[in-house]
């Protein structure tokens, strides 16, 4: 699981270079947060978990308050998550998690970033199972027998654990994902997370040469510009 998260990590890096509308994902999805969690951080541990990650990707506070702020006036879009998969270039698989408030335009614009490299999108189900859908938090600390003891205690169903150069990677089902992390912050206090998320981390991965590397880039290019898409996950190593 390790090393896979370190390969799917530094080939997302790669990728997160050509997300130029970073903030307003970010504010589409703290709206959604805030809108069905209430908009208190302190009450709301995954709009909580949304704001410091956005942070870290230096989204200006302002376009935080703003979701916010419009999350608060109780009307505005009624957004809905979507979740498209299917094989990409090179025999490559992808799963496309969106927020949408008309699901027949997503679908229609996603599949058209398949077809329009000569792919497929899939069914449900379709590349998902070549995945595994995991809670991940990364933070510094050196005990892991100490770490994996709290998870224990809290009842979570901790799936892989690891410690090195001082950092433990802790791996979840995601349904325990808030558990997890209120079990952490409960006993060592505030933590400041490195990995705060749930992802679908690929259980092999493929590397792509020749034209197939153009098509991909051209693949995630197309997805990138659908203000609907929120992530892309792949199993593509991008050298």
């Amino acid at each position: 699981m390790g090393r896979a998260y370190q390969n799917r990590k530094e080939s997302m890096a790669k990728t997160s270079d050509m997300k130029a509308k970073v903030y307003s994902r970010y504010g589409r999805e703290i709206y959604v947060s805030a809108k069905s969690g209430g908009v208190d951080p302190e009450g709301n541990l995954a709009l909580r978990s949304l704001i410091d990650r956005a942070k870290k990707d230096q989204v200006p506070a302002h376009v935080i308050e703003k979701a916010i702020d419009k999350a608060k006036g109780g009307g505005g879009e009624d957004y809905s998550p979507a979740r498209y998969e299917g094989y990409g270039p090179g025999g490559s698989m992808a799963i496309i998690d969106c927020l949408t408030d008309n699901p027949n335009r997503t679908f229609g614009d996603v599949r058209q970033a398949f077809t329009k490299t000569k792919c497929k999108i899939g069914t449900q189900g379709s590349v998902s199972h070549m995945f595994d859908h995991s809670a991940i938090l990364v933070f510094k600390h050196d005990n892991e027998e100490a770490v994996l003891e709290i998870l224990m205690d809290a009842d979570v169903d901790v799936t892989d654990i690891e410690n090195e150069n001082g950092k433990i990677s802790v791996f979840a089902l995601p349904t325990d994902y808030f558990k997890a992390k209120q079990a952490l912050l409960d006993k060592l206090g505030e933590i400041d997370f490195e990995v705060d998320e749930i992802q679908f981390i690929p259980q092999a991965f493929t590397t792509m040469t020749g034209d197939d590397v153009e098509l991909f880039e051209k693949f995630l290019a197309i997805l990138d510009d659908l203000d609907d898409v929120q992530q892309v996950y792949h199993n593509v190593e991008l050298n």
